[in-house]
């Protein structure tokens, strides 16, 4: 049985489709647990294969990737005198493509003005209106935020209140990296340059370490692993340890092609004091 899975930020989703006669069955659920099972019959078994194609295109296409064919192994390939080259790693996109037209670009707008207005909020409030600006934001493909006016203010502003003055209001970093990685890697560049121009007690913990990455778009996604809270209600640790999982092999893939190593790169991080990155640090070395 072929098992699809998607994860994102703490969406940590599998999906295992299957055809039985003429019946086409569904296994889905949370990673981590059993699942739920959905069957439904078709008048034969070209029918439900023709759905079964169909809903696994759809779920490419939602973004879900497969992880397992559950067929057996094939055999080894006869050996040659040289030794193939290992495939190239392929870094998976961070949001899936789309066409998204005015009235979705309007309504990301609308979801970033409504976080900015409520930043001096309840702390639930702004972790609730960031989570939809987020999902309003990857409903547009990875667009950089700066080439709509109508997403160019207001998430410029938010990215500000990340080191602006407490007193109007402050978004937490994880809300940020958070919008961050919705977005097209050219908005994180713009991000980290304005908090490292920032007064030193105002720049957020682990930016600038990531930033030695050397890689604008690892950089982001390693930055995003350190300030992620899996502690907190909404979060999980299972989400994050898969994410991790499966960016691991390219950050130590670019270290090491730059001569250094993950151990080197998270034995330089200074987390001064802060035990929420010391933990987050302990967990990518693990």
């Amino acid at each position: 049985m072929r098992r699809f899975e998607f994860v994102d930020g703490n969406s940590s989703k599998f999906w295992m489709p299957e055809v039985q006669g003429a019946t086409f069955i569904v296994t889905y659920g949370r990673i981590g647990t059993a699942g739920q099972r959905k069957e439904k019959a078709f008048p034969d078994e070209e029918a439900a294969l023709r759905e079964y194609t169909k809903k696994v295109a759809e779920k490419v296409r939602e973004g879900y990737a497969e992880v397992g064919a559950g067929e057996a192994p094939a055999a080894p390939p006869p050996k040659v005198a040289v030794a193939a080259a290992p495939p190239k790693l392929v870094l998976p996109r961070r949001v899936a493509p789309a066409m998204p037209g005015p009235e979705l670009v309007s309504a990301a707008g609308a979801a970033l003005s409504s976080l900015q207005a409520r930043l001096k909020g309840p702390s639930w409030k702004v972790t609730r209106l960031a989570r939809k600006a987020r999902h309003a934001l990857r409903a547009l493909g990875g667009v950089d935020p700066a080439a709509h006016p109508a997403l160019a203010a207001p998430f410029a502003a938010l990215m500000a209140h990340v080191v602006g003055p407490k007193a109007e209001g402050r978004l937490p970093v994880r809300h940020a990296l958070g919008l961050l990685s919705a977005v097209d890697v050219a908005a994180f560049q713009r991000a980290t340059e304005m908090w490292k121009a920032a007064p030193a007690g105002s720049v957020p913990t682990g930016v600038a370490a990531a930033r030695t990455l050397g890689d604008p778009e690892l950089a982001l996604r390693v930055t995003a692993l350190l300030a992620e809270r899996p502690d907190l209600r909404d979060g999980s640790e299972d989400a994050w340890t898969k994410r991790w999982s499966v960016l691991k092999p390219h950050v130590e893939a670019h270290l090491g092609g730059a001569g250094s190593s993950l151990s080197a790169f998270i034995g330089g991080v200074d987390a001064g004091g802060d035990a929420h990155l010391s933990k987050r640090l302990a967990r990518l070395g693990a």
